[in-house]
C-alpha cells in the first residue's frame, strides 16, 4: 500500500512539472481565437541613412528612361571581361539623400518605397522629362539578425515590407525548447538613439508591442532559460556535471528508502 501512494504522489508530481513546462513554451496562451481585432503599430519599412536602394524608371519610350537608370554593364569573370546589365543600388548618405540622375539630390529617409516612387514621378513630369513615367523601388540591402536560443542563429535578408517577429523567428528555426519566449528582446537604432524592448511571445499582447512588426538592422536576441544558461560551463569532467550525477543517485537511495522502510 505504501508502495502504491508513492508511486501515486511521483505520477502526479510528473504531471503538474509537464503542464508547468507546457506553460513556458506555448506561444500567445491568452489569444481570442476567432475574435476580430484591429491591427495595431501596423508600418511598412521606411528609408533610412545607410540604407541602399534600386530604383528603375520605365515609360513607353525605353529609350527616353535609360537616363535615370543607374545601370552597370561590365564584369570581369576570371580572367574574361564580360558584358552584363545589372542594377546598381543607390545609398543614402547621412543626411537621407540620394543623388538621381537629372533630378540631383532628393531627400529620400522617412520615406516609404512607395512614397518615393510617386516623388520621383512627380518630378519627372513636373520638369517635363517624361509624360508617363513609371518608378519601381526596392531595397537592396534589408536585413535583420537574430541570435541566442534559436536553432539557427544569423543575419537574414528580408524582401516585405512589414516584416513580423515571429516571421523572423521562424526564419531562424524557431526557439529551442530551452529558450524564453518571455525573455526575446528586440534592439533597435532609430534617429541616432538605441532602445532595446522586451516582448512576452507566451502573451498575446506581443502583436500590440512597437516592434512586433520589425524594421531593418533590428536585432532579436532570446534569452535561455535558466538549466540552459547553467549547463553553458558542464562537460563531461566538470565538477557540474560530477553534482548532477551524485543528486540523482542521493534522490534514487532516497525514493529506495522510502519503499522499502
Amino acid at each position: 500500500m505504501r508502495l502504491y501512494r508513492i508511486l501515486c504522489v511521483m505520477v502526479f508530481a510528473v504531471i503538474l512539472a509537464s503542464c508547468n513546462s507546457s506553460k513556458k513554451v506555448l506561444y500567445m496562451q491568452d489569444v481570442a481565437v476567432d475574435v476580430p481585432e484591429e491591427i495595431a503599430n501596423m508600418h511598412e519599412i521606411k528609408v533610412q541613412p545607410g540604407d541602399k536602394i534600386t530604383i528603375v524608371v520605365s515609360c513607353m519610350e525605353p529609350k527616353l528612361a535609360q537616363v535615370f537608370n543607374l545601370m552597370e554593364s561590365t564584369m570581369r569573370v576570371g580572367q574574361q571581361t564580360s558584358n552584363y546589365n545589372y542594377l546598381s543600388a543607390y545609398s543614402v548618405d547621412k543626411d537621407g539623400d540620394i543623388m538621381f540622375p537629372v533630378l540631383g539630390r532628393i531627400h529620400v529617409a522617412g520615406l516609404t518605397r512607395t512614397e518615393i516612387s510617386r516623388l520621383i514621378e512627380k518630378r519627372l513630369v513636373g520638369d517635363d522629362l517624361l509624360k508617363d513615367p513609371v518608378v519601381t523601388v526596392e531595397f537592396a540591402n534589408l536585413r535583420v539578425s537574430v541570435i541566442g536560443d534559436v536553432a539557427r542563429p544569423g543575419t537574414y535578408s528580408i524582401t516585405n515590407d512589414r516584416v513580423t517577429l515571429f516571421e523572423a523567428l521562424s526564419m531562424a528555426g524557431d526557439l529551442n525548447v530551452t529558450g524564453r519566449r518571455d525573455g526575446v528582446y528586440v534592439v533597435r537604432e532609430d534617429k541616432g538613439q538605441r532602445v532595446t524592448s522586451r516582448v512576452d511571445l507566451r502573451s498575446a499582447d506581443v502583436m500590440k508591442s512597437p516592434v512586433f512588426y520589425l524594421k531593418q538592422n533590428d536585432v532579436i536576441y532570446v534569452e535561455p532559460n535558466d538549466t540552459k544558461a547553467g549547463q553553458s560551463s558542464i562537460n563531461e569532467n566538470s565538477f557540474k556535471s560530477a553534482s548532477l550525477w551524485v543528486s540523482i543517485a542521493s534522490l534514487l537511495t532516497s525514493v529506495a528508502v522510502l519503499i522499502w522502510k
